[in-house]
């Protein structure tokens, strides 16, 4: 007999295209409907550290990404399994709603449909109608019927104009049976900051709840939330096998500041399940990695924002020198830079870096590395053997100077076309460009 787990209800909010206020809609609702009382759960479909940093903040929940190229059926069923117990699930989609890549990973490619298929939570689409009238009618409709799988609960209009343009908008839509959940204006729009990877972390933003409330304001004054409400559905899916990799160790010291943040909370909360013990401690305040620890993770994060203080973080750098004598130290992405021999910032000045590894980045010479890989390690790694295969992703502007270690691991994208970033080893140091989800299979 295969087992099951009942889903809650829940609702996919996408949108034909990247860009289009996604994340502006859905920090909206989850500020509005918890002020509501609704007990949201939220999630992130895809790669993303910072958004789901910013989904905790408006509705006081934990987001776990989920994603259908990294993860196995089994994974992905715990995960979307912590929302039981709420009273409504709410995911934000990543890219277009269709958008993957070619091949497929552990369950799907990637795309948003993916997990409104497997959840069957309806999708709310945003849709900019910025310069159309009834032909957004025609958009709507090709994303209705795109997929039999994926069930479309409506639209809400994104930059109207006057509620004349409003009307046209409606009548469309009208016309091709697609309910309007709500309609949002062109003027009063909530932004939120930027930078090279996204938006400015939640934790950084002064006045961070003043902008969530707005949001919430804003999507209260223009949604029909119990539409919204209404429209959520769920279903049962069969459980499989949790691919996750071990701990790394029993006692893990986790570099954790403004330039060490990325590392998702699905492994964290597995680690800590599997009975390790987690030991923060913060290399821009330039503590050390405590010396009980038997081995320090360093997550990716901005170290390029912060080179300097780095660099001048004495005894951070002499305390983690020490500890690699003995035990395991790796990073990933900005942990790696941190680790290798100097960081080259914007401005082109280099800054002396840890040096367990001989890697030198750059920063001035900015390229966009973005995209699945997969990873099969040719080295130990802490807490895999040698062969290990990994998933997850790489997404930074950084360009390798010189890599003079052993590699680590031989690294695919998704397409199986090897990448040059394959990370490296020296001694008890590891790194890699290269963030983990999950193993595979």
């Amino acid at each position: 007999m295969i087992e099951t787990t009942q889903l809650p209800k829940g609702l996919m909010i996408s949108a034909p295209a990247s860009g289009t206020g996604k994340t502006t809609l859905m920090l909206g609702l989850l500020n509005a409907l918890s002020r509501r009382g609704v007990d949201v759960r939220p999630f992130k479909s895809g790669p993303d550290y910072i958004d789901p940093g910013f989904h905790r903040a408006a509705c006081g929940r934990s987001s776990y990404n989920i994603d259908s190229w990294a993860m196995g059926s089994g994974v992905l069923c715990n995960l979307i399994g912590t929302a039981n117990g709420g009273d409504l699930a709410l995911i934000e989609g990543s890219m277009g709603l269709f958008d993957g890549v070619a091949q497929p990973g552990e369950t799907s490619n990637g795309a948003s449909a993916d997990i409104s298929a497997m959840t069957g939570w309806p999708v709310v689409l945003l849709l900019d109608v910025s310069g159309q009238a009834q032909s957004a009618a025609a958009t709507a409709l090709g994303f209705k019927t795109m997929r039999p799988d994926v069930h479309v609960a409506g639209v809400v209009l994104n930059k109207v104009a006057s509620p004349r343009h409003e009307a046209l908008l409606r009548l469309g839509m009208e016309q091709v049976g697609i309910p309007v959940l709500g309609a949002l204006p062109r003027q009063g729009s909530v932004t939120l900051p930027e930078r090279h990877l996204g938006l400015v972390q939640a934790e950084e933003q002064p006045e961070l709840m003043k902008l969530l409330d707005a949001a919430g304001d804003f999507i209260t004054q223009h949604i029909d939330l119990d539409l919204i409400v209404s429209a959520a559905q769920g279903r049962s899916i069969p459980d499989g096998p949790d691919v996750l990799p071990p701990p790394p160790g029993q006692r893990i010291a986790l570099a954790k500041d403004a330039a060490f943040s990325f590392i998702y909370p699905h492994l964290l909360d597995h680690w800590i399940a599997a009975g390790a013990q987690v030991l923060p401690f913060s290399p821009l305040a330039d503590e050390a990695p405590d010396d009980s620890a038997d081995i320090c993770w360093l997550p990716g994060g901005y170290p390029e924002l912060h080179a300097g203080r780095l660099a001048a973080a004495a005894q951070f750098r002499d305390g983690l020198q020490q500890f690699a004598t003995t035990r395991p130290v790796h990073g990933e992405c900005g942990g790696y830079m941190a680790m290798g021999a100097g960081l080259v910032d914007k401005e082109g000045v280099r800054h002396q870096m840890a040096g367990l590894l001989g890697l030198e980045t750059s920063y001035e010479k900015r390229k966009m590395h973005l995209g699945y890989r997969l990873a099969t390690l040719n080295e130990p790694g802490p807490g895999y053997d040698a062969g290990a295969r990994l998933r997850g992703h790489e997404f930074h502007y950084s360009t390798i100077l010189s890599q003079p270690d052993t590699p680590l691991a031989r690294v695919v994208d998704a397409n199986g076309a090897e990448v040059p970033e394959t990370g490296s080893r020296r001694g008890h140091a590891t790194g890699t460009f290269f963030h983990l989800i999950a193993g595979a299979s």
